[in-house]
């Protein structure tokens, strides 16, 4: 089973009538895949390549699309991806348009989020704005939530707070449109590093120790169901804890092995989804793709779980 190490996520707030607070969803930041909320098991299918190929939000439409559909706009996908116009595509351009991909979807979740949070339209968020729009209706009125929900998200709001600090470059608890990505998607910043770190070691750690151990490490991720035998995927992140997480072998993991788990320096999951789509497609071994190859596994890349690529196929290549 082709599983990516446990790392972070980006962390979002779930916009329905409220907004939920960020700490209510189950994909925490360290907790998720850096392209996909799916997992990279090709053997069962192929969500984690789609989501990191179209974007997250873009590969919900192509579920209406034939595919015959599917095939025709990714055949007009290639010649986008083709920057040099030579009739390949490379791993260097498949790791362009994956990065742009990923950057509209953090830009485009951004103007979103802001759109509903900044209520009177100075293109900046205050903590005061953010705290009305997301906590006041769980906190301040009555009677929704008893004691113990209101303590739970007293504390969800303490954690954001401290978050959107940590953010705010300035001091001044108003966030500029960079300031507030630096918020939503911490994971994205070098300066927002030691709150993801803290707030991993939160989430994680259930006996206070501000470690994690083994025990704590795949708790997070897996719950035994009825005396069932241990997943051989547990067991393969037993030996990763072990082996390249746990750097100083004391059976515990500390801040600054942490940071080195959620922000790795050996691999990028871009580049390596990159190299993957190349190397599952690339029949004659030249390191490079023609329209045809891509088209002959257009399984893999969209499928029918995609986007309605109509909008992007008219926009110009250099948004790049």
């Amino acid at each position: 089973m082709k599983i990516l190490s446990v790392l972070f996520a980006v962390t979002l707030c779930s916009w329905l009538v409220t907004c939920v607070p960020t700490q209510e969803k189950k994909d925490r930041i360290h907790h998720g895949k850096d392209l996909s909320d799916h997992k990279h098991d090709d053997s069962t299918d192929f969500q984690y390549d789609h989501e990191a190929f179209l974007g997250k939000e873009e590969a919900k439409t192509f579920d209406q699309l034939t595919p015959e559909e599917s095939k025709e706009r990714l055949g007009k996908m290639f010649d986008k991806i083709d920057s040099n116009n030579d009739t390949y595509v490379t791993a260097a351009e498949l790791l362009v348009w994956i990065k742009f991909v990923h950057r509209r979807f953090v830009s485009e979740d951004v103007v979103k989020q802001m759109a509903m949070v900044d209520k009177n339209r100075d293109s900046f968020v205050s903590w005061e704005e953010y705290y009305n729009h997301t906590y006041s209706h769980l906190i301040d009125e009555e009677p929704f939530y008893d004691v113990v929900d209101k303590e739970k998200y007293r504390n969800m709001m303490k954690r954001d707070e401290r978050r959107f600090k940590q953010a705010d470059k300035d001091g001044d608890l108003i966030a500029t449109r960079d300031e507030f990505t630096a918020f939503l998607h911490p994971e994205e910043f070098d300066y927002m590093k030691d709150i993801v770190i803290t707030e991993t070691i939160e989430d994680i750690d259930k006996n206070g120790d501000m470690l994690v151990d083994v025990n704590e490490y795949i708790a997070d991720m897996y719950t035994p169901e009825n005396d069932e035998p241990e997943p051989e995927w547990v067991k393969s992140e037993r030996h990763q804890f072990a082996e390249h997480r746990d750097l100083n072998k004391d059976g515990k993991l500390d801040r600054s092995e942490i940071g080195h788990w959620i922000h790795p320096h050996e691999y990028d999951h871009k580049e390596l989804e990159a190299k993957h789509l190349i190397y599952e497609s690339d029949k004659d071994r030249d390191d490079k793709l023609t329209k045809k190859e891509i088209l002959d596994n257009w399984n893999m890349f969209v499928g029918s779980q995609a986007t309605n690529y109509g909008e992007d196929l008219t926009r110009r290549h250099d948004e790049f």
